[in-house]
């Protein structure tokens, strides 16, 4: 079951991946990530997720046990999504966006009518994951910009 809500949360001042959560990096034991700055086979075990002005998750892989809750902070400026890729998330797991949409496509459609699904500046977005698996996501606006992040549940 997945559980969804949106919640303002106080701007942080910081734009680095210091501080947090219990934040421990450890290999992956798959071979999986894009290589993107070094970072592609190292997930960081936070429950917090940072999004960022420079069209970022930060930190860009995380992993969290099972029924773990998720928060997505926006600490930047701009608008963002979290917007789970439909056949990138285990089989069996519920969908989850930022906007509480059901699907992919209807997260996009959404975003592109009125914006449905934007975290302004200063809010977050928050989703529990109860299957285990890896899960991908992006922000709709910023995808091309490579705004893409992954959650290993175990």
């Amino acid at each position: 079951m997945t559980a969804v809500g949106a919640s303002l949360a106080g701007c942080s001042s910081g734009g680095g991946s210091s501080g947090g959560d219990s934040d421990t990096t450890e290999s992956a034991g798959d071979d999986g990530g894009s290589g993107d700055g070094g970072s592609g086979d190292e997930w960081t075990q936070t429950s917090t997720v940072e999004m960022t002005d420079e069209l970022a998750y930060e930190p860009k892989q995380i992993q969290v046990e099972a029924g773990t809750t998720i928060t997505f902070e926006n600490v930047g400026s701009i608008g963002h999504t979290v917007t789970a890729y439909e056949d990138k998330i285990p089989d069996g797991a519920d969908y989850f966006a930022s906007g509480e949409f059901d699907s992919e496509q209807a997260a996009k459609d959404g975003y592109g009518e009125s914006q449905g699904g934007n975290v302004p500046a200063g809010e977050s977005y928050e989703v529990t994951l109860e299957t285990t698996g890896t899960y991908e996501y992006y922000c709709i606006p910023h995808e091309m910009n490579g705004m893409v992040g992954s959650i290993k549940v175990v």
